[in-house]
C-alpha cells in the first residue's frame, strides 16, 4: 500500500512539474502553489519510518551473533555463514548503517588484538594533550624508540580504516590476515624490528551540536528592511527545501554533530609529520622501513617533501601497495624523485605474474605487479637481511 502511495505522489509531482513548464505565467503560479500545498501535506518522515526499522544496532560481536573462527574468518555463531549485508531486503540505507555499526565494533576488536597478540602499546597524541582535549593515538612496540638496528612504520589508506587495518571490507568478507596489519607486525617483530603503526584517519572527535549551533546565523541588522525581508524569506525557503530532501535521505534523522579537529593531527599528512617529528626521527634505529597502502603512499611522499633530509638519513626502503601518490600534483622535486627511484617500489593490482614490471608515465618509483587478492600479504621490505647495518633490496613473500 505504501509503495502505491509513493508512486502516486511521484506521479502527481511529475504532472504538476509538466504543467508548470508548459503553461504561461499564471498557470505556472497556480501549478507552483498546488505543488507546494501538496508537498506541505506529505509527511515523508512518518511514511518512510514505517518501512525502516530503528537505527539501533548491537554493541558487541556477541550481540551481533558473529565471531572470528580459528582461521580469522567472521562467521555467524549459529549458522556458520559469512556476514550477510542485505539483512532487510530493499532497505539499503539501514543495511549500510548496520554494516557500519559492525565495522566500529571490529575496529575496537583490532585494537585489542594489537595489544594482546602483538604486545603493542597505545600512545596518545598530541603528547602534551590536556585531559579534556581531543586526542588521537598510535600503537608501537616497546622497543620502537630504543631499537638500535631497525624500525618498521606502517601506514594504512584513507576512509574508515583505523590503526591496525588495511581494509574493513576484507576483514569482514575475507579474514583478519587479509584485512589487518597484524601479519606484518608479527613478522617484523620476529625479525627484530621495532614497530610503529600510524593512525592517519583519526583526525577529529565528533560531538553533538547544541541547539544554538543548529540555528541559522542572525541577519545583518544594517540592511534595508525590504532586502532583509527578502533574504529571510529566501533563507526560510532554503531550509524548508533542505529539510524536505533530508526526509528522503535520512528518514530517521540522527543527531546533528560537528567535528572538533585534533591538534597537530587534523589531517593524515599532519598526523604523519607529527609522528615523524616526535617519534620516528628520535628513534635509535639506523635503518627505518615503511609499508604504505593506497593514500598512505601519498602521505609518505608528503613526508618526504617536507622532511627530505631527515628521511634520507634514516629511511632505507619503502614498500607501497596500490599507492595513489602523484609526484606532479604533489610537486616533488628532482632530488625526491631520484631517491624514490632508488629506495621505493610500488606493488600494483595486476593479472601479470608477481613482480612483473608495470609501465607508468610518472618518473617516481618502479611499479611491479601483484594479484589483487594477495596485495596485503606479499610485500615485506626487510632492510637488513645481511650483515648488521648493511641494507639489502626490498623483498616479498
Amino acid at each position: 500500500m505504501r509503495v502505491y502511495l509513493v508512486v502516486s505522489i511521484i506521479s502527481t509531482v511529475r504532472i504538476a512539474m509538466a504543467q508548470n513548464q508548459a503553461g504561461g505565467p499564471e498557470e505556472k503560479d497556480k501549478a507552483s502553489t498546488a505543488l507546494k500545498d501538496l508537498l506541505s501535506r506529505i509527511d515523508l518522515e512518518e511514511l518512510m519510518k514505517k518501512d525502516e526499522p530503528p537505527l539501533k544496532f548491537p554493541q558487541t560481536l556477541d550481540e551481533f551473533e558473529y565471531a572470528f573462527n580459528e582461521k580469522g574468518q567472521l562467521r555467524h555463531i549459529k549458522t556458520g555463514e559469512p556476514y550477510v549485508f542485505n539483512y532487510h531486503e530493499d532497505l539499503h540505507r539501514w543495511n549500510q548503517k548496520r554494516y557500519e555499526a559492525l565495522g566500529e565494533i571490529i575496529t575496537h576488536f583490532v585494537y585489542e588484538l594489537l595489544e594482546k597478540e602483538c604486545h603493542l602499546k597505545k600512545v596518545h597524541l598530541p603528547v602534551d594533550a590536556t585531559e579534556d582535549e581531543p586526542k588521537s593515538f598510535i600503537f608501537m612496540s616497546e622497543d620502537a624508540i630504543t631499537n638500535p638496528s631497525k624500525l618498521m612504520v606502517l601506514i594504512h589508506g584513507s576512509g574508515v580504516v583505523r590503526v591496525g587495518q588495511w581494509a574493513r571490507r576484507l576483514i569482514i568478507n575475507e579474514d583478519l590476515d587479509s584485512g589487518t596489519q597484524i601479519p606484518f607486525i608479527k613478522r617484523a617483530m620476529n625479525e627484530g624490528y621495532g614497530v610503529i603503526v600510524l593512525n592517519t584517519n583519526e583526525n577529529y572527535v565528533e560531538v553533538e551540536k547544541s541547539k544554538k549551533q543548529m540555528q541559522p546565523p542572525a541577519s545583518d541588522t544594517d540592511e534595508p528592511a525590504e532586502k532583509k525581508e527578502k533574504k529571510d524569506d529566501s533563507q526560510k525557503e532554503t531550509i524548508k527545501r533542505r529539510d524536505f530532501y533530508e526526509k528522503y535521505r535520512n528518514p530517521q534523522k540522527e543527531k546533528e554533530t560537528k567535528h572538533v579537529p585534533i591538534r597537530d593531527n587534523s589531517t593524515p599528512e599532519e598526523h604523519t609529520l607529527y609522528v615523524w617529528d616526535h617519534f620516528i626521527s628520535r628513534s635509535s634505529a639506523k635503518n627505518v622501513v615503511f609499508v604504505a597502502h593506497s593514500y598512505g603512499g601519498l602521505v609518505f611522499v608528503e613526508l618526504m617533501i617536507h622532511r627530505e633530509a631527515e628521511v634520507k638519513s634514516k629511511v632505507i626502503s619503502v614498500a607501497l601497495t596500490d599507492s595513489v601518490h602523484n609526484v606532479w600534483h604533489q610537486e616533488a622535486g628532482k632530488s625526491v624523485l631520484d631517491w624514490m627511484q632508488e629506495h621505493c617500489r610500488n606493488w600494483v593490482s595486476s593479472s601479470e605474474p608477481l613482480d612483473t614490471p608495470v609501465e607508468f608515465m610518472l618518473p617516481d618509483c618502479p611499479r611491479v605487479s601483484a594479484e589483487p587478492q594477495d596485495m596485503t600479504g606479499i610485500v615485506f621490505p626487510f632492510g637488513l637481511q645481511g650483515k648488521e647495518g648493511e641494507a639489502s633490496p626490498l623483498c616479498c613473500y
